[in-house]
């Protein structure tokens, strides 16, 4: 478990979820509570556009930020993640509407957040993130990182994909049907789950290889690997789509290959210092429920 605490807790940098322009009424709240701590609060100029405000460009407010929050889902919280990363602040979810896996912090919640902020009762997580790149048949190169997963699936629904996998250079599987899951822990309460893969605790580092509605007679089970592996994928005679945490898809033709690594550093999470994930399993998912 890390011990890290953040150095200083005079700026946080915001970013909303998109497309939500009401919005705004929140965000002013939730300025105005952490203004009313000593917290200066930058907002980033797309976020900032949304809700007819002015902001500063993205890189600015990171560099600036001694962390960063989302206000939104989980979602919102995955692209900052991705987005920051090069930046290495700790990102906090503030969530704008269900207990999120990820964006955790009710909006309840907020001045008890800020008050153990200070007093130093939280936590900051260091989740394994998926550093990968897609080199084209062509030779052009396209980088990438993950904090959910990258999912190979056709572009067209219900079309079969044929997708070739190897670890460390050493072909292992081919997998036919719908698509293929490659998950973090913290990814693994997503899609992967839905596709009848594992949970995995977290701060676990390892991959989740899930293969999705295998057209197989043979037992295609999810398998979990260490990150010190290398993964590279292929889509053998057919098209498909890479999905980088739903957000990013990038095509991937015949002789494209996909190259999947551990990223040298953890995506770094705040939590307040109570937070219990399996608490969050059990309201997320139901788990000890009586029918």
């Amino acid at each position: 478990m890390s011990t890290e605490k953040l150095k200083q807790i005079k700026t946080a940098g915001f970013i909303l979820k998109p497309n939500d322009p009401e919005i705004r009424t929140l965000y002013e709240r939730i300025k105005a509570q952490f203004e009313d701590k000593g917290v200066e609060v930058l907002l980033a100029e797309r976020s900032a556009k949304m809700i007819g405000l002015e902001g500063i460009s993205f890189n600015k407010m990171c560099e600036k930020a001694d962390f960063l929050v989302s206000l939104g889902g989980d979602g919102t919280l995955l692209s900052l993640v991705r987005r920051s990363y090069g930046y290495h602040k700790p990102v906090v979810g503030i969530n704008a509407g269900n207990l999120g896996f990820l964006a955790d912090v009710t909006i309840d919640e907020v001045d008890i957040f800020l008050e153990q902020l200070f007093s130093g009762e939280y936590r900051i997580d260091n989740r394994m993130m998926i550093a990968g790149y897609i080199k084209k048949a062509s030779g052009a190169k396209i980088d990438f990182f993950a904090l959910n997963d990258v999912v190979i699936t056709s572009p067209t629904p219900s079309k079969m994909v044929k997708v070739n996998a190897s670890i460390d250079g050493e072909r292992f599987n081919s997998y036919r049907g719908d698509g293929l899951i490659i998950s973090t822990p913290t990814g693994s309460t997503a899609y992967n789950l839905a596709a009848g893969g594992p949970v995995v605790y977290p701060l676990t580092e390892a991959f989740i290889i899930t293969p999705v509605m295998a057209h197989s007679l043979t037992n295609q089970r999810p398998l979990v690997v260490p990150t010190d592996f290398y993964i590279e994928l292929d889509a053998e005679k057919y098209d498909a789509i890479a999905s980088i945490d739903g957000q990013e898809r990038y095509e991937l033709e015949e002789g494209d290959v996909l190259h999947l690594g551990g990223a040298s550093q953890g995506a770094k999470l705040l939590h307040r210092k109570e937070r219990n994930y399996f608490s969050v399993l059990r309201e997320k998912l139901h788990w000890g429920d009586v029918h």
